[in-house]
C-alpha cells in the first residue's frame, strides 16, 4: 500500500515451532515500510495474529495468512486474509485507519463445506489520485477469489460480500493445471480488468516444459463492463521461479507466489513469496 509517499508492506511470517514443512507453523502478519519500495524496515511485532479474541477458534493455531490490502474511497484500509485452523482455510476481513491497529470482522463468505477453501481474494482497483484504490463498477465492488477455480463476488461496502459462480478453472496441459489462485488486487484499465493470478503445474496433466508442482504467475483480462466475463488469458506464465531463493525453501518445487501490487513513482512494484520462505519484488517501468 502506498501511504505518505512510502510503500507499506503487509507480509506473512512464521514462528519456528513445528516441523520444517508447509503447515507446521503458526502464521502472523507483519508490517514493513520503505521510502523506495525496495529497502524495508519492519515493525518489531506483528499487526495481525491469532489472539484470545472472537476469531480465536478460526485462527488457532494455524494463524493469519495471505494478506491482500486495498484502500477504500473513505480512506479506510480493508484487508482480506486467510484464517487457518486445523484443516480449514477461510477468507476473512479486517479494517484499519493506520495499517497498524486492525479490527477483525470475521469470515467473508458463508455456506461452504468444512473442507472447502475460501481464500485468496483480489478486489478490483483503479489508479485514483496517483495510487490504487478500490473502485465500484455498476454500483458495486468486485472481488475475484478462490484456490482451484476462481469465483467472483460483489459488495456495496467492501465488507459484506455475495459470491457467484466459478468463472475460471484449471486447464490440462497448461501451467495452471492444478489450481488458479487469485493474486494481488485486480486493476481496471482502458483495455479491461487485469487480474494477476497464481497457477500450479500438475505432474501428470500439466505443462511438460515446466517442473512438476511449480507455482508460476499468469494474467487474466476481464470485460470492464462485465467483470465476470473473461476476454483474455495467457497460455504461458509471465512470471516463474528463476533465482536460487525462488527455487529453494520450504516449498522445494519452486514458487513465485504473486500477492502484492502498488503503483509507486510511476512504476509498478510486484511483491511475491519465494518458495514460502522469503519475499521478493519485481519492478516494471511503463516508460521503457
Amino acid at each position: 500500500m502506498v501511504k505518505d509517499a512510502k510503500v507499506y508492506l503487509l507480509y506473512r511470517a512464521e514462528d519456528t515451532s513445528g516441523q520444517m514443512k508447509i503447515g507446521g507453523h503458526t502464521s502472523r502478519i507483519g508490517l514493513a515500510e520503505s521510502e523506495d519500495g525496495i529497502h524495508f524496515t519492519t515493525l518489531p511485532a506483528p499487526v495481525l495474529y491469532p489472539d484470545r479474541d472472537q476469531q480465536e477458534r478460526r485462527e488457532w493455531d494455524g494463524g493469519c495468512e495471505d494478506p491482500r490490502i486495498v484502500e477504500g474511497n473513505d480512506g479506510e484500509y480493508v484487508l482480506t486474509y486467510t484464517q487457518k485452523a486445523y484443516l480449514r482455510s477461510r477468507l476473512a476481513i479486517a479494517t484499519s485507519k493506520d495499517l497498524v491497529s486492525w479490527k477483525k470482522l470475521g469470515q467473508v463468505l458463508h455456506g461452504f463445506g468444512y473442507f472447502w477453501y475460501t481464500k485468496s481474494a483480489s478486489i478490483v482497483c483503479a489508479i485514483l489520485d496517483g495510487r490504487l484504490q478500490a473502485v465500484k463498477i455498476h454500483g458495486k465492488y468486485w472481488m475475484y477469489w478462490g484456490v482451484r477455480a476462481l469465483q467472483v463476488a460483489t459488495s456495496e461496502d467492501l465488507i459484506h460480500w455475495e459470491t457467484g459462480r466459478p468463472i475460471i478453472r484449471p486447464r490440462q496441459g497448461y501451467f495452471d493445471s492444478i489450481l488458479n489462485e487469485a493474486g494481488p488486487p485486480a486493476v481496471l484499465t482502458d483495455e479491461g480488468i487485469v487480474l494477476i493470478y497464481n497457477g500450479k503445474n500438475s505432474p501428470k496433466t500439466g505443462d511438460s516444459t515446466l517442473a512438476p508442482n511449480l507455482y508460476t504467475g499468469g494474467q487474466l483480462l476481464f470485460d470492464a463492463d462485465d467483470p465476470a466475463k473473461c476476454i483474455g488469458r495467457l497460455d504461458h506464465p509471465f512470471f516463474q521461479p528463476e533465482l536460487p531463493f525462488e527455487k529453494s525453501g520450504q516449498y522445494f518445487a519452486g514458487t513465485t507466489f504473486l500477492e502484492g501490487l502498488v503503483f509507486f513513482r510511476q512504476k509498478w512494484f510486484l511483491y511475491y513469496g519465494c518458495a514460502d520462505s522469503v519475499v521478493g519484488v519485481a519492478i516494471w517501468d511503463p516508460s521503457f
